[in-house]
């Protein structure tokens, strides 16, 4: 809601957006987490009224985290009925000064581009090498997304190289039929034909991300050595974390097999994965 309000959005499109009343899918428990959260939002940007505090003090009345936090630890639902209570009397009272629009300032000297090769070389010697595939920028964040590749050699690698590699990744449960998957991921049939093809789950890359900010302290440790573009339908994320250091990639990719057995993750073809000229 507020990346909305941000943007400039008109209150009409933010509320369409995220109407205030959900009651369709949600159970009272999430319905509280989200009607709070909307709540707060509404208040911040000037469009809290009446009607609506009738509808979220409704919502609060039925106690629905405070039951079950108590359920588990009796302080606990205390803490989040004094939290509430708080709560309310805030957005109980008229916010005369909307929160201003935040402005957002979009890096532009990149380190990196999407599709780009990186290497690196850990204390044994040898190179590895991980696939930028994406660089991500959100509320003035900027995030590397690199995805781990199995190379592993004295020699730098070249582009040709990888081409007996493999790419981290992993599947993914899918309850849809098989034809809504291929609309929602082009590219799947790519992976399902490793399994002989009759399959129906996701497929999703082994995502790290590092920040622009933390980069700047070892971008250096890496070389970009040229271009390796996974398929677009495929750079749906499997798993995601954040890497702040240079010793975290020492770390996994040191002992990557181990890394992979921990984790369950799974290799597949750079041939199957990537568009190779």
């Amino acid at each position: 809601m507020m990346d909305l309000y941000d943007i400039g959005a008109e209150f009409d499109v933010i509320d369409k957006e995220f109407p205030l009343v959900q009651s369709d899918y949600f159970d009272d428990f999430d319905n509280e987490i989200y009607v709070t959260a909307c709540a707060l939002a509404l208040w911040e940007i000037g469009q809290m009224n009446e009607e609506k505090l009738v509808y979220i003090k409704s919502v609060l009345t039925k106690g629905a985290c405070v039951k079950e936090w108590a359920s588990h630890d009796e302080k606990a639902g205390k803490a989040r009925q004094k939290e509430l209570d708080k709560f309310w009397k805030k957005i109980s009272q008229v916010k005369t000064t909307p929160r201003a629009k935040k402005k957002y300032r979009k890096i532009t000297n990149l380190y990196f581009s999407p599709d780009d090769l990186l290497t690196f070389q850990l204390e044994d010697g040898n190179y590895r090498a991980v696939i930028c595939t994406s660089i991500d920028q959100y509320r003035g964040q900027c995030n590397y997304i690199l995805v781990p590749t199995t190379y592993n050699s004295n020699k730098k690698p070249a582009v040709e190289d990888m081409i007996n590699e493999e790419i981290l990744g992993r599947t993914i449960g899918s309850s849809y039929d098989p034809q809504t998957v291929r609309e929602m991921q082009p590219g799947i049939d790519r992976i399902w034909s490793l399994s002989g093809g009759d399959c129906n789950f996701f497929f999703g890359l082994i995502m790290h991300a590092v920040d622009h900010k933390d980069f700047i302290n070892f971008k250096e440790k890496f070389e970009r050595v040229g271009t390796l573009k996974i398929v677009d339908g495929l750079k749906r994320m499997g798993s995601f974390g954040y890497e702040s250091s240079f010793d975290r990639f020492e770390n996994i990719f040191s002992d990557l097999e181990n890394h992979i057995k921990i984790f369950q993750q799974e290799k597949y073809p750079v041939k199957v994965l990537c568009d190779l000229q």
